[in-house]
């Protein structure tokens, strides 16, 4: 658990592959989990499906969040994890390249972390990585809370 891991849930694959690039030239070494569905994001989160035999107290660090995803959307999978005791402290920053507002509207309704238009251009984007890294895993102050805690 001392591992910092970074579950990233992203279905389309260029994408997924330009985060996962960007993260490692802005010398993000974490583990990174990738997930491609709303569905296989709550599985991996809750331990359940093909992530059964996970241990679910071991939580990922950051959950970077697209939004548009097939089966659950990203919107969703935030709502479920903030309902649940187990993940509603769980750390997400919405990575997506929705510019709706009602998109950054619910997003933080919903108790996201932080939500980050995803720059087209690979450098901006490695930039954005690497303070992403740098703030949500290195900076930033989490609680660690016993095993089945409600405060």
């Amino acid at each position: 658990m001392n591992k910092k891991i970074i579950l990233l849930a992203e279905d389309n694959p260029d994408d997924a592959l330009l985060t996962l690039h960007a993260l490692k030239e802005a010398k993000v070494s974490n583990k990174i989990i990738h997930v491609e569905d709303g569905v296989a994001t709550l599985d991996y989160l809750f331990a359940r499906g093909q992530y059964a035999g996970r241990d679910p107290a071991e939580l990922p660090t950051l959950l970077l969040l697209d939004l548009n995803m097939p089966k659950i959307s990203g919107l969703e999978v935030l709502r479920q994890v903030r309902a649940h005791p187990l993940t509603r402290r769980l750390l997400v920053v919405i990575l997506t390249t929705s510019t709706e507002e009602q998109d950054l509207l619910a997003s933080y309704d919903l108790g996201v972390n932080s939500y980050v238009r995803k720059p087209v251009d690979f450098d901006e984007f490695t930039q954005a990585a690497r303070h992403l890294g740098m703030y949500w895993l290195l900076l930033n102050e989490q609680p660690h809370l016993p095993e089945g805690s409600d405060t």
